[in-house]
């Protein structure tokens, strides 16, 4: 954003102040001032001079052999500019002088072979405008010899600012001013409204009607009648060109000035043309194209917001207004439009056109709703003035949905506490009076801060006071020589997950990022969904509530581009809401760390030496086991098998901690694959590494290998299906002598001729003693203990 300095001085005493100090003290505050023209220099040793006489170039058609008088002698110039002529005053520029359009230095030089001793310039080569067609020639009144930097008014500072996006204040001239003010503590200047108004009523000529009262919740309008549309006046046009706009015309002129001025955007309608003198401001109610101010035909999409007369749209609300309602040489009766739009309608609207203005630009990061009115009343006195119009009485103004001034309370021994050194409450004072910031309740400990509506970024205390830094100036911050710290061992919290990345790729894996949004239906698969308040697609409505359904996303479009053997895994957060309720605090909801693994497709290729091998869920459960050991948690973690269905898997398994389920996978079911769109098995298994890391692996220790011979037996039961594995497991321990010391599940089978709802698990147990060799007698007499024992406690059947 250009910023004049001279334009500045209008609004605040900067007297005794260098250009290096303003530019210092801004960066410093938060506006970083990125560049600095300064015309005095840009423009030193250009001279006003006169054209004595012109004469054709003895070899060369274009170029003219001028006779130049600078003031002080007659000099030889070539010019090859068609429209030079005898007796113009014109810009020149002397031998050593540096041309601003280029950056290259005037030296004495032969043309065709004819000495030329400067150079006459055109506007493009002062960098005053894009013009080549010629030569720029002065008043001739101009007298020869004088510094151009001063009959043009070529004595400003120009300042281009980055303004970050949360300081929409600072969009303006008024809103740096106000800084300024604040850094220098000097007086802030905003122009009055002084208006001699017309016994015609506003609120007679026209009206306005806001429908979409939550994206315009305030429209002022103010009317001029009788304007002549003209050329504007020198300093208007000035005020423009400096900051690089080009003037249009005294109307659209002053519009644009009050959005430089104060950050307001206007836009004038011509009031002639809106058909029963009405604005309302509403949406489109389905997709239609309309014709804007740069004459072009845009595609609006619906809900798109607009502003409309009695029967059409004559302008996209913000954004840019329509050739049907522009200001032309015959208008004479104009509509100022002064409004305050919701941020996010603007942004939404100038994203779908892909058309973004100086109007958007400001809208988008959010304007001053409280000033709409002065806005509008402050360019009707300027358009009467540069327009002979005359301003109607009163302002019509719609404030259906007001905005209010936020209060803050502000400590002063928390300001000490944050910023590290004590600023006197009279300098808090001052600093927060000069942004503008109202204060009440003042008291030993505190204040009460009314912060204004065109501050819509400071929300907190912790806002006001970095206000109170940032003005204070960040080098009074002492430098602590010394910090003193206690030498505890760093806590990585990445390593963990760092680990977890490293072990799963050292199995094959490849890593895959999915977006954390996801639809509603994709996150209702796995759990409670915590919706967005304004999503940007029914795509992206909600977090997600599992890593499932972007990692099943990943797998579809591998396949649409022909990869069918996959082994995927991705770590990332998840979101559920704890209840149905309204979320009131981040107490409503849990947030949780994830880790899953995709398997699919073939695990081997058919080759001379091997079968093409499909992955299944005994990959599965290898690569899950795998994990668990290289994180040293096997030994803690134990399994249930689920055979039957749930709502995502056709059979599974789950890892448990104690009694905490901390990972659960299987095959996921054909119809949840339907609704993504795959065709082939897929095996999930998904981890909760919150829960995993909370877990203290047990220290390794050396186990001295068995010195006398183990007994190995096994056995099978027909159990009901609702008996679990980890069930009988425990059951078999409590039951076996301490001869027993080990019992795994190593069959698991199902069939029609075991009986409906049954199923068939088989065991291995394995025996032996640290002292001495067991016998058979003893073994088997365990072993048939445990048969009888099962079969009574289980109503199972021992199958042969």
């Amino acid at each position: 954003m250009k910023i004049s300095l001279n334009w500045l001085k209008e609004y605040i005493d900067l007297s005794n102040l260098s250009t290096d100090e303003i530019v210092d003290k801004l960066t410093m505050s938060g506006l970083e001032v990125e560049d600095v023209i300064d015309e005095n220099q840009l423009y030193k040793n250009f001279i006003v001079a006169e054209v004595k006489s012109v004469a054709k170039h003895p070899n060369a058609d274009k170029l003219s052999v001028c006779e130049v008088y600078d003031g002080k002698e007659n000099l030889q110039v070539i010019c090859g500019a068609p429209n030079v002529a005898q007796g113009q005053k014109v810009v020149f520029a002397p031998i050593g002088t540096i041309i601003p359009n280029g950056n290259f230095q005037i030296k004495k030089a032969k043309i065709r072979g004819v000495e030329s001793n400067g150079m006459i310039c055109a506007e493009d080569e002062l960098l005053l405008s894009d013009d080549h067609s010629g030569i720029m020639v002065l008043n001739e009144k101009l007298e020869a010899g004088k510094p151009i930097t001063e009959v043009l008014n070529l004595n400003d500072v120009i300042f281009e600012i980055a303004v970050t996006p949360n300081r929409p204040d600072a969009l303006s001239h008024i809103g740096v001013a106000r800084d300024l003010s604040a850094i220098f503590n000097r007086d802030l200047h905003i122009p009055e409204i002084n208006i001699k108004e017309s016994k015609n009523k506003a609120s007679e000529i026209a009206s306005v009607e806001i429908i979409d009262i939550t994206n315009c919740p305030r429209y002022s309008a103010k009317v001029v009648l009788n304007v002549e549309v003209k050329e504007s006046p020198e300093w208007l046009k000035n005020r423009l060109t400096k900051i690089g706009l080009r003037p249009i015309n005294n109307v659209v002129d002053v519009t644009n000035f009050i959005l430089h001025e104060i950050g307001q955007p206007l836009h004038a309608f011509d009031l002639d043309l809106l058909e029963g003198k009405k604005i309302i401001v509403k949406n489109t109610t389905e997709e239609k194209e309309f014709v804007t101010l740069d004459s072009k035909v845009r595609k609006l999409p619906k809900g798109t917001l607009m502003i409309c007369d009695a029967k059409r749209e004559v302008a996209v609300a913000g954004v840019m207004g329509g050739e049907n309602s522009e200001i032309n040489p015959s208008t004479k009766n104009i509509l100022i439009e002064s409004a305050y739009f919701n941020p996010s309608s603007i942004r939404r609207t100038s994203k779908a056109l892909q058309l973004s203005t100086d109007s958007s630009y400001r809208f988008e990061r959010g304007t001053d709703p409280s000033i709409t009115k002065y806005a509008a009343e402050r360019a009707a006195q300027l358009i009467a003035e540069v327009s002979g119009g005359e301003v109607a009485e009163g302002i019509i103004d719609v404030y259906s949905k007001v905005i209010e001034r936020k209060d803050i309370t502000l400590r002063y021994q928390r300001v000490t506490k944050i910023l590290g050194y004590e600023i006197s409450k009279e300098k808090i004072h001052q600093i927060l009076h000069r942004l503008g910031i109202a204060l009440k309740d003042l008291d030993e400990n505190s204040l009460l801060a009314s912060v204004p509506t065109f501050r819509p970024d400071i929300e907190r205390e912790i806002d006001l006071i970095e206000e109170i830094a940032r003005v204070d100036g960040y080098d009074n911050i002492p430098v602590v020589p010394k910090i003193s710290i206690t030498l505890e061992q760093k806590v990585d919290q990445q390593k963990f997950e760092d680990e977890v990345r490293n072990i799963i790729s050292s199995f094959g894996f490849y890593e895959m990022i999915n977006n954390p949004l996801e639809s509603e239906w994709e996150a209702r698969l796995t759990g409670n969904p915590i919706t967005l308040a304004n999503p940007q697609s029914v795509e992206m409505s909600c977090l997600r509530t599992s890593l499932l359904a972007g990692a099943l996303n990943s797998v579809k479009r591998n396949l649409n581009f022909g990869v069918k053997d996959m082994m995927l895994f991705e770590i990332g957060n998840v979101f559920n809401k704890k209840s149905e309720s309204v979320i009131d605090t981040f107490d409503d909801i849990s947030e949780k760390q994830n880790l899953i693994l995709i398997l699919s497709g073939k695990e081997e290729e058919k080759s001379w030496h091997s079968q093409e091998k499909y992955f299944d869920f005994y990959s599965l459960k290898g690569f899950v086991n795998a994990f668990t050991r290289k994180i040293s948690l096997d030994n803690q973690l134990t399994d249930l098998y689920y055979s039957s269905e749930n709502e995502i898997y056709s059979y599974y398994q789950t890892k448990n901690f104690k009694s905490k389920v901390v990972g659960v996978g299987g095959k996921v079911k054909k119809d949840v694959l339907n609704k993504f769109d795959i065709n082939q098995d897929v095996l999930v298994f998904e981890f909760d590494l919150s829960e995993l890391k909370q877990i203290t692996p047990e220290a390794k220790k050396y186990i001295e290998p068995p010195k006398f011979p183990k007994i190995i037996r096994d056995f099978a039961f027909v159990f009901d299906k609702s008996i679990q594995y980890l069930e009988v497991k425990d059951f078999i321990l409590s039951k076996a002598s301490a001869l027993l010391k080990n019992v795994e599940l190593f069959d698991i089978f199902e069939s029609e001729s075991l009986g409906s709802d049954k199923k068939s698990m088989a065991f291995t147990l394995e025996y032996f003693d640290e002292s001495r060799t067991l016998t058979e007698d003893e073994v088997e007499k365990d072993f048939n203990y445990l048969i009888t024992e099962i079969s009574k406690k289980f109503n199972a059947k021992l199958r042969g």
